[in-house]
């Protein structure tokens, strides 16, 4: 395979809009140059070994050069690696410089593939319910940089042509935009045309201001409207009254904190997100499977077992991760039946086309006791297969049962090792947190490995989530009052809690 160079577009922002290609290449890179306007979130997905490398190219600000940038890409590619992409916000070939860094690769012989993506010219209007043309309004759009190469000798922009238009976007266009408005106004255009400016589009902390190119600069400049904006000028903006969708969502603007192990955070960011809400990935626990030799030993004799009991969803997959490797065959499970606590671990099972025996009403230890003790579930044998640092509840009553239990502690959770402790802090301390979750009583304990609970006590406008009253009882320990804490233990209720919660 020879060296290419891929050039992606990353999409607007919302880390949904990037393209299946442009996913699948980030996923299998072996070094991703990536962008200042490019979402932070794509590295997360990037494979162990790649090599990441910042670009930062920025309006007043540049991490490397375009001239540097485009020796960086030929230099990858001429050496040790195979997949090189090239990670840039929007798309590559629309104010992104992107045929200059093709150019450059083209004559150096090496092979390179653009992949578009949905430019931010289209997509920050649409999430800010502008649609930028409209068989009533305008069936013409030119869309043009607010900034100009300043080293060309003459602007390259028919100003009064533009000033025709009935359906504009500047891409930009914050830093030069009275200069630009007043372009516009000297070649004709009314200043009481109608004009939008959109800051952080598609993002959760999106910002919209409406007005006139007579008093939109005061407007911008007292809602603090910054860089990255884009600038909608026509009668279309008119129609944002009625069709602003996006920040109308339940959970629009709000800062929530995601503690979960990085491999299960994405479920409960991705429900987040669609909301509205901007989940912000702080894993407090890393799920390390014992090694396979120590789990093997201990499963030799699960077919003399009656019952299989689950406690959590990582331990699914890493029981049936072990199974499978010692046997091929699903049916050495035999007879046994299988409990597990709480729905989403059911569902795990049943991924596996395994059907479940028992769910208990309420989804802790003490609810599957219960659910043992209706049954009249005695004198059998027990196999568990769970966290090494779980409470011993279940074991001690399901013996008291006279029940035999076989407890085999199959993954650890521990302190990740790859995250920040400062750039936590400074996520944590330095910005506007609404709410925290907690999933369970081990994110709980590693969050204060992280933070001090004295310094967050201070950040009063923060509400604290708990999925249950185990993890709540952790909570409390720290001296932190829950703000809420979930009646259904499950992922999707605590969403849906949350909701209800924002609302009051």
């Amino acid at each position: 395979m020879k060296p290419c160079v891929y050039l992606v577009g990353a999409g607007p922002g919302d880390p949904d809009l990037i393209s299946v290609k442009g996913l699948e290449l980030v996923k299998e890179a072996d070094v991703i140059v990536y962008d200042y306007l490019s979402n932070p979130y794509f590295l997360t997905l990037a494979n162990n070994k790649c090599k990441l490398v910042n670009a930062g190219k920025r309006l007043g600000y540049k991490a490397l050069s375009q001239e540097k940038i485009n020796k960086k890409l030929i230099s990858l590619a001429k050496g040790k690696y195979k997949k090189i992409v090239r990670l840039k916000g929007g798309d590559p070939f629309i104010f992104g410089r992107g045929g200059e860094e093709a150019e450059e690769l083209k004559k150096n012989n090496i092979l390179f593939e653009i992949v578009p993506g949905i430019t931010s010219a289209i997509a920050v209007p649409a999430y800010a319910g502008i649609p930028i043309t409209h068989r009533d309004i305008t069936s013409t759009l030119a869309i043009v940089t607010g900034h100009e190469d300043p080293e060309k000798k003459s602007s390259s922009i028919d100003w009064e042509s533009l000033a025709k238009m009935k359906s504009i976007v500047f891409l930009m266009g914050t830093k030069n935009l009275k200069k630009n408005l007043n372009k516009l106004i000297k070649n004709g255009m009314s200043k009481k045309t109608d004009i939008a400016a959109i800051n952080w589009g598609t993002y959760s902390k999106q910002k919209t201001v409406l007005g006139n190119l007579e008093n939109i600069f005061e407007k911008i400049k007292s809602n603090s409207i910054k860089s990255p904006s884009i600038i909608i000028i026509g009668e279309i903006c008119k129609l944002r009254a009625k069709l602003n969708w996006f920040e109308n969502k339940p959970l629009f603007g709000k800062n929530i904190i995601v503690t979960r192990a990085r491999k299960n955070a994405s479920i409960l960011s991705k429900k987040i997100a669609s909301l509205g809400g901007n989940p912000i990935e702080i894993p407090t626990i890393e799920i390390k499977p014992r090694p396979s030799s120590y789990i093997q030993k201990r499963i030799s004799d699960l077919n003399t077992y009656e019952w299989l009991i689950f406690t959590s969803v990582n331990g699914v997959e890493i029981f049936f991760n072990e199974f499978i490797k010692k046997n091929s065959d699903i049916r050495s499970l035999g007879k046994l039946k299988i409990a597990t606590i709480g729905s989403e671990t059911a569902r795990a099972v049943n991924k596996l086309n395994i059907k479940v025996d028992l769910i208990p009403e309420k989804y802790t230890a003490e609810g599957l006791i219960s659910a043992f003790k209706k049954n009249k579930i005695k004198k059998n044998r027990i196999f568990i297969p769970r966290a090494a640092k779980a409470r011993d509840k279940l074991v001690r009553s399901l013996k008291s049962m006279g029940n035999l239990v076989k407890e085999v502690k199959i993954y650890d959770t521990v302190l990740p090792k790859k995250e920040d402790k400062v750039e936590i802090q400074n996520n944590i301390y330095n910005e506007k947190i609404d709410f925290i979750t907690f999933t369970s009583s081990s994110t709980v304990e590693n969050f204060f490995k992280y933070v001090s609970p004295i310094q967050i006590k201070k950040k009063k406008e923060i509400s604290y989530v708990c999925i249950g009253p185990i993890t709540a009882r952790t909570l409390r320990a720290y001296k932190i009052k829950p703000s809420l804490v979930c009646s259904k233990y499950t992922i999707d209720n605590l969403i849906k809690e949350i909701v209800k919660f924002n609302k009051k």
